[in-house]
């Protein structure tokens, strides 16, 4: 699982920070996660291919997590797109964007399915071979969703020097590694577990916008591998994060602490701080393992 950071600060951008965007490598699959103004820009400076793009998950209406996605449509049919793309976000996402298309008289040449949220539970929202997607329904001003994102290893480590050994031909090493038995060149089955490794388990990473501290998604995340947080505030105006549905940093570690995830990385910052350090110091009052999103950074893992 790879993700790259396009955009980690709130509402106001500047010449060097822009609005919320990610992308997700998992799976083979690229997936947009948000798509604040400025996303097309980042997508160009990071490297990665517009047309890689399958699936977009939109947390919310407000502009600086969606106001970029019209203008990437749009790019998308200038660039001769033939592939559907697929959207996830609230209800009125589609009305959105179709009244922009049809006032502009520019429709896509390729296919736009809407796939509108509105449910108070966590829902599963796809279901591929080798991922899944749930929502995580968070706590701010308008209905607004994060999302788990949960990568499904298939595959066994192939223990290559044993199988030689034991004269097992390369062409069945596919197969043993998806849990096939292994057959000698004298016929001889080897059972799989003899082969091969146990399974990597599978990795986890939860994307948490816009929300108030909200200690009901414990649950949804609990040990988690990764865990995008906003943290809007620092403690200092956390007056300001109750009033507008927002966190700060400290709550954003306390979700993570009680959680037990892994690693927690903060994002989402008011452009009202200079210093983003002391965000990640403050965090770590609390829960130690803190990074900071920055614009055009990866994440592995």
């Amino acid at each position: 699982m790879k993700l790259t950071i396009l955009g980690c600060f709130s509402a106001s951008p500047s010449k060097d920070r822009f609005p919320t965007a990610q992308i997700l490598e998992i799976g083979g699959t690229n997936i947009l996660i948000d798509c604040g103004e400025g996303t097309q820009i980042q997508l160009r400076r990071c490297g990665i291919k517009f047309n890689s793009i399958e699936h977009v998950f939109i947390s919310h209406l407000h502009g600086d997590h969606f106001f970029g996605l019209p203008g990437l449509i749009s790019t998308f049919r200038l660039l001769g797109r033939t592939k559907p793309l697929n959207i996830y976000g609230p209800i009125g996402i589609k009305k959105a964007i179709t009244l922009l298309l049809k006032l502009g008289n520019s429709w896509t040449n390729y296919d736009l399915i809407f796939n509108e949220l509105e449910d108070s539970e966590s829902v599963k929202l796809l279901d591929k071979k080798n991922f899944s997607v749930h929502s995580i329904p968070l706590n701010h001003r308008v209905y607004t969703n994060g999302f788990l994102f949960k990568e499904i290893n298939l595959e066994s480590k192939l223990l290559i020097d044993v199988a030689l050994r034991l004269g097992i031909d390369k062409t069945q090493f596919s197969g043993i590694k998806i849990g096939k038995d292994g057959i000698t060149n004298e016929g001889k089955t080897i059972d799989n577990f003899k082969l091969t490794e146990p399974k990597s388990k599978d990795i986890t990473y939860a994307y948490c916008s816009d929300t108030s501290f909200y200690p009901q998604i414990i649950d949804l995340i609990k040990n988690c591998d990764v865990l995008y947080h906003e943290s809007t505030f620092l403690d200092s105006h956390s007056d300001l994060a109750e009033k507008t549905k927002h966190s700060t940093a400290k709550q954003a570690a306390e979700i993570a602490k009680l959680a037990d995830v892994k690693k927690l990385i903060l994002g989402h910052f008011s452009s009202r701080y200079k210093n983003l350090n002391d965000f990640q110091s403050q965090a770590k009052e609390i829960f130690n393992n803190v990074e900071l999103a920055y614009d055009g950074k990866v994440f592995n893992f």
